[in-house]
């Protein structure tokens, strides 16, 4: 490969297809071998999330040009590939990979070779640790790029094979990769991404080395900190702020934990640190910017995974933080669906995890979510779990089919009564106008509340109010004996109010039910049993 116009748009968009694949195949034997910083045993897992997103995110630059004539460019593909792993980097490695492809990124749009990109690469992941180790993902980015460096004329296979050799070097840099008897695994992440970048760009697929001395399966073994106990928590939040508070907010982490990593650029940063006192840790992102997607985990619940599994559980989508506290009372385990941010397969496949049941029902609550859904479970049944999809539409399908949930009766019993509560359940949604468009229900102006029922649009109107009591009459006209609203925080109760009480003079059978949604993307969920 003898220059950066062999990374063009479709193979960049191969690499990180390939790349997936490939962190796919590893995630569980990498998960495997997670022994530092901390040995919890998601190495693979986060890695393969990491790059879960940028895949999503290089795919939405493909279908943004499908109405034209021409494709994205490769230094497109690849920011939208690096600003994707920056938004959705797990973990230590995930954050640390998502600051290499930011690196390539800038080098392979300015046009540079990419020896010099894989060179960037690895000094923009070093310098995005407070304190770089050796024997870690971070030597073999730096092999990588040396031997690209000496081989340019062949920059992408000699940079795998510096990797390959840099990783099985690691055990003897790091004492505790020598004690366990395995190579760093967030350096043999990174191996398989830069063997799908060489599958990429010349069709041939490297042969990963095996992984010898596999520790026993997380499931199977004990949870083990850092030699000297480690910090209590990890912390990762994105953040919105500028150049000169990230510096302070660095400074301010470092005496906070350890294992910091703060990756990004251009007012959008990750932050992943490891500490003590997780409530500083956000408080400190809080005064440098605005922090958001805050996710802190406790190490020790990694070992909530050697306890007896239960028979059967519920893995629910949910669009708000209060349907989720109202499943989570139900018994039910929940993954959020923020606006705009989908959950991707693997985070619910995380879920059914740390369900940790034999039985797992999934309710993903949307019909664009049908194959990620699909995906999730069929890779939880390889693992042993049998799991039926129950394909729910919309939230207030769930919420009928969790109702009826009874985990003592028969696994088929279950999904049966738990599906026809779900299907007998119609579905409406408010959503506001963001422009001028076509719908089912004639031309809507930007502003106007559209009424949606079953996924259609089948009433226009000026306020919420109006447009919800139009959808009602609509609904109830088929019958009905139940009436469940879901509010999002910014409606006042006052709606709530009216709406029953509407309900309850017009239609003296049918009972309601009002809960609270939190921050969602439709103002009013409505549901008809």
């Amino acid at each position: 490969m003898g220059d950066g116009r062999a990374l063009n748009a479709a193979t960049v968009r191969a690499w990180c297809s390939l790349a997936l694949e490939a962190l796919g195949r590893e995630r569980e034997a990498i998960d495997a071998i997670n022994v530092y910083p901390v040995a919890d045993g998601d190495t693979g897992t986060n890695l393969y999330l990491t790059v879960e997103s940028a895949a999503q995110a290089v795919e939405a630059v493909f279908a943004a040009h499908e109405t034209g004539s021409s494709l994205p460019s490769s230094a497109d593909v690849l920011r939208a590939m690096a600003h994707g792993a920056l938004i959705g980097a797990r973990g230590n490695s995930g954050t640390i990979l998502a600051q290499l492809l930011r690196g390539m990124a800038e080098r392979i749009g300015e046009g540079d070779h990419p020896a010099a990109a894989l060179r960037r690469a690895a000094g923009l992941a070093r310098e995005a640790v407070a304190h770089p180790v050796e024997g870690t993902i971070l030597s073999v980015a730096g092999a990588a790029a040396d031997a690209a460096e000496a081989s340019p004329d062949d920059a992408v296979r000699a940079a795998y094979a510096g990797a390959r050799a840099a990783l099985d070097a690691t055990p003897d840099q790091l004492e505790v990769l020598g004690r366990a008897g395995v190579v760093d695994a967030g350096g043999r992440g990174l191996l398989a991404v830069l063997g799908a970048l060489v599958e990429a760009v010349s069709g041939e697929a490297p042969v990963l080395p095996a992984l010898a001395h596999v520790r026993p399966e997380p499931a199977a073994r004990t949870v083990e900190p850092c030699a000297d106990g480690g910090p209590a928590f990890e912390v990762i939040y994105l953040l919105e702020a500028d150049d000169a508070a990230v510096a302070r907010l660095r400074t301010r982490l470092d005496k906070l934990g350890d294992s910091l990593v703060v990756v990004g650029g251009d007012g959008l940063w990750n932050v992943h640190v490891h500490v003590d006192d997780a409530g500083a840790a956000v408080e400190a992102g809080v005064e440098a910017g605005r922090p958001y997607r805050i996710r802190i985990t406790h190490f020790d619940t990694a070992a909530a995974v050697m306890r007896e599994q239960v028979q059967r559980a519920v893995v629910v989508v949910v669009p708000g933080e209060g349907l989720a506290g109202l499943c989570s009372e139900a018994g039910a385990t929940t993954v959020l669906a923020r606006p705009g941010e989908p959950p991707a397969s693997g985070e619910l496949v995380e879920a059914i995890r740390h369900a940790h049941a034999r039985e797992v029902v999934l309710l993903p609550n949307s019909a664009e979510l049908r194959h990620t859904a699909a995906a999730a479970a069929e890779q939880a049944r390889t693992e042993g779990v049998r799991v039926a999809l129950i394909p729910t539409r919309a939230a207030v399908q769930g919420i009928a089919a969790l109702a009826v949930h009874e985990p003592d009766r028969r696994f088929d019993e279950d999904v049966v009564a738990m599906t026809a509560a779900a299907g007998a359940t119609r579905y409406a949604e408010l959503a506001v106008a963001e422009r001028q468009s076509w719908t089912t229900a004639g031309i809507c102006q930007a502003g106007d509340v559209l009424g949606l029922i079953d996924g259609d649009v089948a009433v226009i109107g000026a306020d919420v109010q109006a447009t919800a009591e139009t959808v009602l009459d609509r609904m109830l006209a088929a019958g009905g004996e139940l009436v469940t609203l879901v509010l999002a925080e910014e409606v006042p109760d006052a709606v709530a109010e009216r709406l029953e009480r509407y309900v309850r003079d017009g239609y003296l059978a049918v009972d309601t039910v009002v809960y609270r949604g939190g921050r969602q993307s439709s103002p009013l969920l409505i549901g008809v049993e």
